[in-house]
């Protein structure tokens, strides 16, 4: 299994062009145009003490601001206001759909049920979030054994997290169980131990001058939050504490 750590490494296809209209961005804003002078007037001959025009004009352009045109005109608005208050009729709620999903994925990828839940808190209906959840789900924008297979990845190898944290943190963003259960399958008991071996070692140094059953507790409660189980977790951290000289003997499997 190839090592990954960055999660916004993992990415979608792209956005097919037969998904219908409702795109993600919205136009920018107008920045503040730049500070202009107006054209300088003319002075005269240093020398000859007269002015053109009988009299120097002193008056500049008025510098503009955010949404102020340069010459100081008022901005007269984006054509994108909102269609309340032109009293058009509300957005066709597929495209508002789309809009959203889009948007939302455009971020990090999401599972199906993460963008379910974000169309009901903007009272898209039931039936038009289904609908525009399965295109999104036939044209492979939403990949919910795409996005457990890159969250096991990254989480085990970012985190050290254990099959056991896993699954819980993918069921909590309503992933279908048995896609779960393949998605942690790709970690076999020997790897999570190797990878539990590796955060012990690593914790190893920071417990050194404390007594071996505080170090016990601290090494093996970074296991448990990690989501390995406690035979593992009290197999590693013996081995570890063994290593350093510590007599562990009378440790059995109920200590922790």
């Amino acid at each position: 299994m190839t090592r990954r750590t960055d999660w916004a490494d993992h990415a979608y296809p792209a956005s097919p062009t037969d998904l219908g209209d409702g795109g993600p961005g919205d136009p920018d804003g107008h920045g503040a145009p730049r500070d202009g002078d107006g054209p300088s007037d003319g002075d005269g001959a240093r020398g000859g003490g007269g002015t053109r025009g009988g009299g120097r004009s002193r008056g500049r352009r008025r510098r503009g601001g955010f949404g102020e045109a340069a010459g100081g005109q008022q901005d007269s608005g984006s054509p994108s206001s909102s269609r309340a208050e032109k009293g058009e009729p509300p957005a066709d709620p597929a495209e508002r759909a789309r809009g959203i999903c889009l948007r939302l994925l455009t971020g990090q990828p999401r599972t199906r049920k993460q963008l379910a839940d974000a169309l009901a808190k903007r009272d898209i209906p039931d039936e038009v979030a289904e609908e525009v959840l399965s295109r999104f789900e036939e044209v492979g924008l939403i990949n919910d054994g795409a996005f457990a297979d890159a969250w096991v990845e990254s989480r085990h190898h970012g985190r050290g997290l254990a099959r056991r944290a896993l699954a819980r943190e993918l069921r909590t963003k309503g992933v279908d169980s048995a896609v779960i259960d393949e998605a942690v399958g790709q970690l076999d008991s020997e790897q999570e131990e190797e990878t539990a071996r590796e955060l012990v070692a690593r914790k190893l140094r920071s417990t050194r001058g404390l007594d071996r059953d505080k170090r016990l507790r601290r090494l093996a409660g970074m296991l448990a939050r990690k989501g390995y189980p406690e035979g593992l977790a009290l197999r590693v951290v013996r081995q570890a504490l063994e290593e350093e000289g510590e007599e562990t003997e009378d440790l059995g499997l109920g200590y922790f």
